[in-house]
């Protein structure tokens, strides 16, 4: 019913506010429309659409953070999102990113595609609509070969079967040598697919998140000249 619905809105938004940075925006920089409206978009995603986002409640500044901060920022020219959301992640990217550099971010979700285009005006921003196993496509579009860093929040426990396997692959092949594939989640399902694949993986947990968040990094290495 709409007073449930109220409800929850009102529930759901004492919790975020504790955790969700304020975000400037092209109309009102960091006011509380702006901050309601972020809140509005991602719980209505999140009801519409369960099995596509995560969780409920956008990640804490301090996950954003610890994962950012793995980021060599001045020799990263090329770096891709996925599942960008309302643009938790993708603020504070364009933040750190050099002024030349590119971010594609990609989203199935039309709505949130929508929502990024009409929110953030900044042109190394490319929101491109479609699947992350076609990132190496996206990346050729936007007139690069490789990215440096790929970003995923996407919920891999819950995509159909072989759809996570392919992306992780398609990961890979997009990455340059020395490149880092970051992943956030719940649960460590996304491993699977990564061991195989990627020269070294890693875990931490950040706690500072609700709820905690697993925090995955997995490289591909520099490929060293072989003697002869």
């Amino acid at each position: 019913s709409q007073d449930l619905r109220v409800a929850a809105d009102e529930i759901y938004g004492r919790i975020l506010m504790a955790s969700i940075p304020l975000k400037k925006t092209k109309a009102k920089a960091g006011g509380a429309g702006s901050f309601l409206s972020q809140w509005g978009m991602f719980f209505r995603q999140f009801v519409k659409h369960p099995g596509m986002i995560g969780s409920v409640i956008p990640s804490s500044p301090m996950l954003v953070n610890r994962i950012l901060d793995q980021v060599d920022w001045r020799s990263t020219r090329v770096f891709v999102e996925y599942g960008p959301g309302v643009g938790t992640f993708t603020r504070q990217i364009l933040d750190r990113l050099p002024a030349d550099a590119t971010l594609i971010a990609i989203d199935l979700n039309l709505d949130f595609v929508a929502y990024l285009e009409a929110q953030i005006d900044d042109p190394r921003l490319r929101v491109m609509h479609g699947s992350a196993a076609d990132v190496g496509r996206f990346i050729r579009e936007a007139g690069h070969y490789q990215a440096d860093y790929i970003l995923s929040g996407i919920p891999f426990s819950t995509l159909p079967e072989g759809v996570g396997a392919h992306i992780c692959a398609e990961t890979r092949a997009a990455l340059r040598p020395g490149g880092a594939f970051l992943i956030y989640q719940y649960s460590s399902f996304v491993r699977r697919f990564l061991t195989p694949l990627f020269d070294s993986v890693s875990e931490e947990t950040e706690w500072r998140n609700i709820p905690p968040c697993r925090v995955i990094r997995a490289t591909r290495e520099l490929q060293m000249a072989q003697a002869a």
